[in-house]
């Protein structure tokens, strides 16, 4: 079952894809490390959160991009 990331704007709406990769991960903890290295792009690029999918269902999330402080 693919894992993937839902990219949102702060209300939860879905963020605009235009830019933003749309990626597909075999196990979770690719899709995990790939956050990691890639947030900051998200952020950029307009996502304010990401909530992460398996097979298109929540597992958690919204988590936020922006840093904590």
């Amino acid at each position: 079952m693919p894992w993937s990331w839902r990219l949102e704007k702060a209300d939860g709406t879905l963020a605009e894809q235009g830019g933003l990769p749309d990626e597909t991960f075999t196990t979770q903890a690719d899709a995990e490390t790939w956050l990691g290295e890639n947030w900051r792009e998200l952020l950029e690029g307009g996502a304010d959160q990401v909530t992460l999918l398996q097979d298109g269902v929540a597992v958690y999330g919204p988590m936020s991009l922006h840093p904590a402080g």
